[in-house]
């Protein structure tokens, strides 16, 4: 096909048309029906969240969505995730890509590596349990033992032995840690309230450091009391105690306590109705 010379400003714009058509018409053939039709256009795959699968069960799971997917050097750990399972995974999850797209995985390290013991002694427990986490270590019981100072951590366990500052363990080890209790390490006897006025009996377990529990009433006249008899020796004598008076404590008398901890206390009402006040509703 060949084109004549243009003799008239009609038969330029004709030519001129016609290129401009057959430009349009090429790049529209080839970038929305050539093309697509050459590279499958619109037809994509979603990837799918393959984080904590093994290998085995991710090569069937990838192959029945058309993916494939190569192990990268890189190998990491995490604790809560088993040996060897997927760690991360690019392109991450609900990406589109084209069929037969390769999905890149890194794995979890098959044996936990060593850290370095942080030091927590002397810390608070806020900051020791931040403390164990930023080293990927998890925090065990807690257990409080008297202290003058509330929640400073005293020692680090592991396995029930200490653990010192600086030992190598494994990352993801579980910490027990000892913290103070506040209540420092005076310890002393409880005091005998029975027979005492439910008053007189606020005022020595609260002169005495500790607080008061639970007030109960109860029907129950009779109260044990500690007796010597003929031979010196102590035995239990039960007799009544007056309205209004201890009849029985929890913890008993000359229990080992130390300060801030609670004493119950029954009190005889025949009515089991409280009447009057007490130190405690004044407060």
């Amino acid at each position: 096909m060949s084109f004549k010379k243009p003799t008239s400003i009609k038969d330029l714009l004709i030519h001129i048309a016609v290129v401009l058509g057959s430009s349009i018409f090429l790049v529209v053939f080839i970038f929305y029906i050539y093309l697509p039709l050459r590279t499958n256009h619109g037809e994509t795959i979603t990837v799918p969240d393959v984080v904590g699968m093994s290998p085995e069960e991710l090569s069937e799971f990838l192959d029945r969505r058309n993916l494939r997917f190569e192990v990268t050097e890189d190998s990491s750990y995490s604790s809560e995730f088993e040996p060897l399972s997927v760690l991360r995974q690019i392109p991450k999850p609900n990406t589109k890509v084209k069929e037969n797209r390769k999905i890149y995985v890194t794995l979890n390290a098959e044996r936990p590596p060593l850290v370095r013991m942080p030091r927590v002694e002397d810390l608070s427990l806020k900051s020791a349990q931040m403390v164990l986490k930023s080293y990927d270590l998890k925090l065990g019981k807690i257990k409080f033992v008297p202290d003058d100072f509330f929640g400073v951590i005293l020692e680090a366990k592991m396995d029930g032995r200490n653990v010192l500052e600086g030992e190598n363990i494994e990352k993801g080890s579980t910490i027990d840690l000892v913290a103070g209790d506040g209540f420092g390490n005076t310890i002393f006897q409880s005091p005998n309230l029975i027979g005492l006025e439910q008053e007189e009996a606020e005022v020595v377990i609260i002169g005495s450091g500790l607080k008061v529990g639970k007030v109960r009433f109860t029907t129950m006249e009779e109260a044990g009391f500690v007796v010597q008899d003929s031979l010196g020796l102590d035995i239990i004598e039960y007799r009544p105690v007056p309205p209004g008076s201890v009849q029985q404590q929890y913890p008993e008398a000359e229990t080992i306590l130390k300060i801030g901890d609670p004493i119950d206390i029954w009190i005889y009402q025949p009515d089991s109705l409280r009447s009057g006040t007490t130190i405690l509703d004044t407060q």
